[in-house]
């Protein structure tokens, strides 16, 4: 499958290497999410000294960093490995000095597991960076997938490498509109279940079938022993986590609906004052996140809900965790033709709908598609002290500053109320406060329910109406320009 996707990455590291002098990039995103690809691509006509780190002794890394130096440079491959870090950093930088100018791009990928097993290794580039490779023309690219390493042993204020590097990328998934490059062959709805169930990673989306239905695609990849991806989160979680079976219960919980961390610890039958570090954890590693509604402080606010970040985790927890026992005996098929595709799906799918409406938001806003240029994008959630009544607003897009704001329903719904729907939105307008300017956006599932809504609309200009099928309109669409 040809290279799609991640033109902004690729422009920022493009300008990098445009750029004179020595430049560092810090390039890391969690497992699978497409960062060697990303690099396959930038690096290709480039010449590049590529070596990528393992779950192994600093010994053995050092040893295979040397076979990786000697061959790039043409060195004799029965020359004696390094004895020291600092020693394979020396003859790079004697070497690229000896190149008269010529560039050459240094990727170090997978740096946290050699940092991991040679704590001083983060001190030992940044003496080579600063005595050495900064007086060279080398981009060198440190990447890594453990997010919570990166950012406090190589980003953070305290690390040796902080102000060395020259700009940084945090790779994530892609979004649906990327997502949808990769199932060029599919309807609106499929790429909406699609995106739902294996989210934006790449990789996941490689595995799908174009030739097979929806469900026989899930069925032979996700409920099956032999399915690629059976095992995926939890290969994932023994990759990083010595101990990963309290993580996965943690997920477990979230995924069959605790949300909050008091719940979350009784599920798993942890103390609940233990639970923050797992979560913290998984929080690090890009599994889970903390949302809490539009406008409140998210370091405050005791309305904070825990879900699991990526819809594939979030499939996997909620509908493959539970059934494993009865894929383990065979019976895989009939779980998932059962329990799985139906109502609960739906329902599920139609919480996915909302993350995607707000990306077709960000995506419009960033092409000038709103009614204004909004700041703060989010979802919020409530009492409506008027009938005294929970409520919620599925995605919002604000203008703080001009107190501006646009609030927007998601149905993923065959049929639906469109004026109870409408009226109901509209009658939220003012459950959040400071803003003057509202309009109102309703992201419906099929083109009969957006017709129907745009003509009870008339020509009343403050509310939008948007279509699975609109979403991925061809052409001049904010929802498909790239970024």
């Amino acid at each position: 499958m040809a290279f799609v996707g991640r033109e902004r990455e690729l422009s920022v590291l493009r300008r990098m290497w445009g750029r004179d002098g020595f430049q560092m990039m810090v390039l890391y995103g969690r497992r699978r999410i497409g960062k060697t690809a990303l690099l396959d691509e930038f690096s290709r006509d480039r010449d590049t000294l590529y070596f990528t780190a393992k779950q192994q002794t600093s010994a053995a890394n050092l040893r295979d960093f040397s076979r990786a130096v000697y061959a790039f440079f043409g060195a004799s491959s029965v020359l004696p490995p390094f004895a020291l870090w600092q020693d394979a950093f020396d003859f790079i930088v004697e070497r690229a000095k000896g190149r008269t100018g010529e560039p050459f791009l240094f990727v170090f990928d997978e740096f946290p597991y050699a940092a991991m097993s040679e704590p001083s290794l983060p001190s030992v580039l940044q003496v080579a960076i600063d005595h050495g490779f900064a007086q060279t023309q080398v981009m060198m690219v440190l990447c890594g997938s453990n997010e919570g390493f990166m950012e406090s042993e190589v980003l953070g204020y305290k690390s040796p490498l902080y102000g060395r590097r020259t700009g940084q990328l945090h790779l994530s998934a892609f979004d649906v509109f990327d997502a949808a490059l990769m199932l060029p062959s599919m309807s609106p709805s499929d790429i909406v279940r699609y995106y739902a169930t294996f989210g934006g990673t790449p990789y996941y989306l490689k595995q799908i079938q174009s030739d097979l239905t929806y469900e026989a695609n899930v069925e032979e990849l996700l409920f099956d022993t032999s399915g690629l991806l059976y095992e995926e989160p939890l290969m994932l979680l023994r990759q990083e986590l010595r101990d990963p079976s309290t993580y996965n219960s943690v997920l477990d919980a979230i995924g069959m609906g605790a949300t909050r961390q008091n719940k979350i610890a009784d599920r798993c039958g942890i103390p609940a004052s233990s639970v923050g570090k797992y979560l913290k954890i998984l929080s690090d590693l890009g599994m889970v996140e903390r949302q809490v509604p539009f406008g409140d402080d998210s370091t405050r606010s005791r309305k904070g809900l825990w879900t699991v970040k990526d819809p594939f985790f979030a499939f996997w927890y909620r509908f493959v965790s539970p059934n494993m026992a009865s894929v383990e005996s065979g019976d895989g098929d009939l779980v998932a033709r059962g329990e799985v595709f139906g109502p609960a799906l739906d329902t599920y799918v139609g919480q996915q709908f909302e993350t995607m409406s707000r990306q077709w938001l960000m995506r419009a806003n960033r092409a000038g598609g709103l009614p204004f240029t909004a700041t703060q994008f989010g979802k919020w959630w409530g009492t409506d002290a008027r009938i005294r009544k929970e409520a919620d607003i599925d995605v919002i897009a604000a203008d703080p500053r001009g107190r501006r704001i646009l609030l927007g329903e998601c149905k993923w719904k065959n049929e639906l109320d469109v004026a109870q729907t409408m009226d109901t939105l509209r009658s939220r307008g003012d459950l959040i406060a400071g803003y003057d300017d509202r309009s109102f956006a309703l992201f419906v599932k099929t083109e009969e329910l957006a017709e129907r809504a745009r003509r009870r609309i008339g020509d009343d200009g403050d509310f939008m109406v948007v279509s699975a099928a609109d979403m991925f309109a061809a052409g001049d669409s904010p929802a498909v320009s790239a970024d």
